[in-house]
């Protein structure tokens, strides 16, 4: 009977440790289930730095993810994938930013003030390249700043 109370605990506690473990995944690792979508695309000179996964914000708040990063033509076609809450004017601004000196890219998108809203599958014209730190210092270093 003592074995059979001691395989009891040990099950629950097996079980409450998957459970913990799903829970962290899920607000860890930022998994969306079953969270209303959508996707639009923005096209930068360069997307230097820039990872699938990385945060999109608009206002300091996370509001997607960059779901792609492709070559289209002479141009990096990032794939942004947003909450169906956040509506994009066509003169919003997506830019590609680091969090703090040396941290990671994301994209930051600046709301415009246009009335015509971006669709789902549309296209943001205005967008900011990231600054190249390499590129700054090399400049300072021949004189061209």
């Amino acid at each position: 009977m003592a074995s059979r109370s001691t395989e009891t605990i040990v099950g629950a506690f097996v079980l409450l440790g998957l459970a913990s473990l799903a829970y962290l995944a899920i607000n860890l690792g930022n998994l969306s289930l079953g969270a209303e979508r959508y996707v639009v695309y923005a096209q930068f000179e360069s997307a230097a730095g820039l990872k699938p996964g990385a945060s999109v914000e608009v206002a300091g708040v996370e509001v997607g993810r960059v779901d792609e990063i492709t070559l289209a033509v002479d141009r990096a076609r990032v794939t942004l994938s947003l909450a169906k809450s956040v509506k994009l004017q066509d003169d919003a601004i997506a830019s590609i930013r680091t969090k703090g000196i040396i941290g990671d890219k994301y994209v930051q998108i600046s709301l415009g003030g246009s009335n015509r809203i971006i669709p789902p599958g549309g296209l943001i014209r205005e967008t900011e390249s990231p600054i190249q730190l390499e590129e700054l210092i090399r400049r300072f270093v021949l004189g061209k700043v």
